[in-house]
């Protein structure tokens, strides 16, 4: 096969690709952090250079379908020219420019898009004009409910796709149930059922409940679940970062979100605010630190009121980080620069995971909790999650139960981010592990990670004028 990458694929990857060159229908079911992008963008690169493609719309959640631009733009070979187009962001007349270009013209969405007519709309006009396209569904357990608006409408979508792929570290979210929408995307035939209810039937125990005079039927159970796998297989590739023996230790991945409407009217009201305080003054590092925090608050989902009291703002990040929990595999530390997000983390936490599912290491917890917290977390399978924040979990103690790391927020304070990233990557850890930033799209918190991720101390070695500069 005579395809050249731009950039040089694992084994596992190139293992999926082998399976899927030239496949109509595939799923890639690959943990969070083996590369699963990379791995469709290669195959969308193939089946362009084969002339079995000309167009390309990825439907990806909203925190992460502007990412496949830069990863288009790493790992697409340079021989192939192509233009990109996202919803949301670019104008209607980059569309239309991208409609008349000679090379291979790429759609961004959002899947919440989906939900609405106008995004709908806009896909189905799009795979009509361009019959020779690649619909990749990324993320593909956000269509687990057959009854949503955007799974009616992504399924009808496939009736104008012509090769499809699912993407997603997770198949299954709650049950073998949660499959049978994101199969169908790609074809009903796959897994030999036309109906939910025949699939319910054959491989999910019914019981029946009797409540105020109603007969209802709850899953009970499962059965002939080697069957399932077995199908799964003949169009599947499944690889967890254990069988990876090939990854890097340490692999990073951002995800970002948008402000909601109230931080948006706040956080610009704020900087204003901030610059203005800082045209008076010398931009001391010291100063200009004390506005950064007031907005990174603020992209955290709350500010501090004049009388010191914690006002909470209506915020995407909570619902950013269930999803990046939904997609995790095994046990995850997730580190919160404020005690005040810690609270939240846990409640969310336990109301989808139960109480027992998460343990904290922060300053208000006491101290004969600590050690028992972390032999929970290492020892205790029911345990998946320890919440804490670098200043007091950072050093010290042994978290390598887990192998993916979430910064739910960041500081500022280069030695404490190693330190925190050390508890899971140490002696004891057999496998890579993820690091996941979450951080507000057009923010003071894009500059954070950045320079952290550059390794750089922001408390000591940026200056005054640099990080007036962010603002």
């Amino acid at each position: 096969m005579n395809y050249k990458f731009k950039t040089k694929p694992y084994a596992h990857q190139m293992t999926a690709l082998e399976k899927s060159w030239n496949r109509e229908n595939y799923a890639y079911f690959m943990e969070m952090g083996t590369g699963k992008t990379k791995v469709t963008i290669d195959n969308i690169a193939y089946l362009y250079l084969q002339r079995k493609i000309t167009s390309v719309l990825i439907i990806a959640p909203k925190s992460v379908y502007t990412n496949w631009e830069s990863e288009i733009e790493t790992h697409m070979p340079d021989v192939l020219k192509y233009k990109i187009y996202k919803w949301n962001i670019d104008k209607p007349k980059d569309y239309f420019k991208m409609d008349e270009s000679p090379d291979l013209k790429i759609f961004l969405i959002n899947v919440e898009a989906l939900s609405t007519k106008r995004g709908y709309q806009a896909c189905v006009e799009y795979l009509l004009k361009n019959k020779l396209n690649f619909v990749a569904l990324d993320e593909s357990t956000t269509i687990k409910n057959r009854s949503a608006k955007r799974t009616k409408n992504i399924l009808s979508l496939a009736k104008v796709s012509h090769i499809k792929r699912i993407l997603t570290g997770s198949p299954i979210t709650k049950s073998p149930l949660d499959l049978f929408t994101q199969c169908a995307f790609l074809s009903p035939e796959l897994l030999g059922f036309s109906s939910y209810l025949a699939f319910r039937n054959r491989y999910a125990e019914m019981k029946t409940l009797h409540m105020h005079g109603r007969q209802i039927q709850i899953v009970n159970g499962f059965k002939n679940l080697g069957e399932l796998s077995n199908k799964l297989k003949e169009f599947s590739y499944r690889v967890l970062k254990e069988d990876c023996l090939d990854l890097p230790d340490k692999i990073f991945i951002k995800r970002e979100i948008q402000l909601s409407p109230d931080q948006r009217r706040l956080y610009d009201q704020m900087k204003k605010e901030a610059i203005a305080i800082l045209k008076g003054k010398q931009s001391t590092t010291v100063n200009t630190l004390t506005q950064l925090m007031r907005l990174q608050q603020i992209t955290c989902g709350h500010f501090t009121a004049d009388d010191g009291a914690t006002q909470p703002i209506a915020n995407n990040r909570i619902t950013e980080l269930m999803d990046v929990l939904e997609e995790t595999e095994g046990k995850a530390i997730i580190w919160a620069h404020y005690q005040y997000d810690i609270t939240a983390i846990i409640d969310a936490v336990s109301k989808k995971y139960g109480k027992e599912s998460i343990v904290d290491y922060y300053g208000l917890t006491p101290q004969e909790e600590r050690q028992p917290n972390i032999k929970s977390f290492q020892d205790d399978p029911k345990c998946r999650f320890i919440v804490g924040t670098p200043s007091t979990g950072g050093y010290g103690i042994t978290l390598t139960a887990a192998n993916t790391v979430i910064y739910y927020s960041n500081g500022y304070d280069l030695e404490k981010r190693l330190q925190s990233e050390d508890r899971a990557h140490r002696i004891g850890q057999k496998k890579s592990v993820t690091y996941v930033d979450i951080m507000a799209d057009d923010t003071v918190d894009e500059k954070i990670v950045q320079a952290l991720r550059k390794k750089i101390n922001i408390a000591s070695e940026v200056l005054g004028e640099e990080l007036r500069s962010w603002i």
